[in-house]
């Protein structure tokens, strides 16, 4: 894919290369039991999200339609249809987060950079989405930036988690 589509998160045409990793994928893990969650996981470790093209060649493999592949793509909010920026920051929308004050702190957060859930910035650094529970509901309300937990946040500690993430 080209590099310029790929950071836009750009729905683009599958190359011949990326056709042919995708092939390569989807048999690899074509006989285990099970398959279609390893496949999605080795598809978005490799391009950083599971790409179109890839749904008719796991459909036609496991014999299921592309509807099915796209539900369970659907259900489980960690597989992208576009790659995602640098970083990715996930606020936390569960009630205990809600009533600490989440909301608005997540209305600062899109409003700051832009972006609406599932956005990435212009420049792409950033690329916000919900998560709903870090199990410090105590602490709220929380996030979590490239996979380290942040608790307790505030819009001054938001500011610099953002600021930090776009260097």
């Amino acid at each position: 894919m080209s590099a310029s589509a790929a950071t836009s998160g750009a729905s683009i045409v599958a190359t011949e290369q990326d056709l042919h990793e995708i092939g390569e994928i989807v048999a690899r893990h074509a006989q285990l039991e099970g398959p279609l969650l390893p496949m999605l996981h080795a598809l978005q470790d490799m391009f950083g999200h599971v790409p179109q093209a890839a749904i008719p060649v796991i459909a036609d493999a496991l014999n299921l339609t592309r509807a099915e592949v796209h539900g369970v793509m659907s259900f489980y909010h960690d597989f992208r249809k576009a790659k995602a920026g640098r970083h990715t920051v996930k606020i936390c929308r569960a009630e205990a987060c809600q009533a600490r004050g989440a909301n608005t702190l997540a209305a600062t957060a899109l409003a700051k950079l832009g972006v609406e859930w599932h956005g990435t910035t212009t420049d792409g650094a950033i690329t916000v989405e919900p998560v709903y529970c870090l199990g410090l509901c105590a602490n709220g309300p929380n996030a979590m930036v490239d996979g380290r937990v942040v608790a307790g946040l505030d819009e001054t500690r938001l500011d610099a988690l953002l600021a930090e993430a776009r260097t």
